[in-house]
């Protein structure tokens, strides 16, 4: 089968390379990959990775071998699936407790969107226990985790707001739910907050520390910006409550199953309460050359490339 693996001697450092077919273990299915999308952090890792490592988390497709342990669905079963690496690839390995089943109207492509930028989402609000009518801010809201945060916050009944870099991702960002909107690194206008999903760091993140409400959360997931930060810590203590979690989705996965929160993810695509959005639509063939302009941030959302 082919697959996609780090080759530094090649442009772009990504290249389709024939390799064996996974082995199973009892606890996991064999899918047949339709449609991959991508994340930052993994074709990040692309870029320095030792030669033959093989990247990708999100997939999505149809079990080819159902899991010999019989804890997962019927061969033929469409489903979205998450792996800690290797997803991008014609068949993957896929532990049965990281599928949920997709209905025949949710598309493969919209589908592939959901495991790491949907359960980011999900599980990063979820810190911030019931949101109804709490104030949630939402940073770098125009990307992948954060469009879906903002719908997300705004279903459960939140005040959201949406920080953003560029004045004309405002309508893009309301049209998903967010009620107003920042633009730039002052975060004061609409404070205190309840929540926050911060996935920048630096600066923005010591703004969003300050602008907790008592008893509010901060959540960083990601330091896009700088992973140095200074901050009030007068201030912080002396809000009363407030905390700042580290979120990393690999450790959430171990208190709950990749499977029980795609099911969530893919009831609301269904119910089109919620939706990706996907900018870049694409060959798994042009995965060297679309990965870069995920890089180089040239779109906004997500990129999904049909396997084929």
């Amino acid at each position: 089968m082919r697959a996609v693996v780090v080759d530094p001697s090649v442009a772009g450092r990504l290249i389709l390379q024939e390799v064996d077919r996974p082995s199973l273990l009892p606890s996991e299915a064999l899918i047949r990959v339709a449609a991959i999308s991508l994340n930052r952090g993994e074709v990040r890792r692309a870029q320095t990775a030792a030669a033959g490592w093989r990247p990708g988390w999100d997939l999505a497709g149809t079990i080819e071998t159902p899991a010999a342990d019989d804890s997962g669905y019927p061969a033929g079963t469409r489903v979205v699936g998450f792996v800690l690496s290797g997803a991008w690839a014609e068949y993957v390995a896929v532990p049965t407790d990281a599928i949920a089943p997709l209905p025949d109207s949710v598309s493969f492509a919209d589908a592939s969107t959901l495991p790491v930028a949907g359960l980011t989402a999900l599980y990063g609000l979820a810190k911030g226990g019931s949101l109804l009518g709490k104030s949630v801010l939402v940073t770098g809201a125009s990307g992948g985790v954060g469009y879906f945060a903002v719908q997300l916050a705004r279903q459960a009944g939140a005040i959201v707001t949406a920080q953003l870099r560029r004045s004309d991702w405002i309508n893009f960002i309301k049209e998903a739910g967010a009620h107003q909107t920042i633009m730039g690194e002052s975060l004061k206008e609409f404070s205190p907050y309840d929540v926050i999903l911060d996935s920048t760091g630096g600066t923005l993140l010591s703004n969003a520390i300050s602008a907790i409400a008592k008893d509010g959360i901060c959540v960083t997931y990601g330091t896009t910006a700088d992973g140095t930060v200074t901050f009030d810590a007068k201030t912080f203590y002396g809000t009363g409550g407030a905390s700042l979690y580290g979120f990393i989705l690999f450790h959430e996965l171990k208190r709950e199953p990749a499977a029980i929160g795609l099911t969530k993810l893919v009831q609301l695509l269904a119910n089109q309460q919620l939706k990706p959005h996907i900018d870049r639509i694409a060959s798994w063939t042009e995965i060297a050359v679309i990965a870069q302009q995920l890089t180089d941030r040239q779109f906004i959302g997500k990129a999904v490339l049909n396997v084929n």
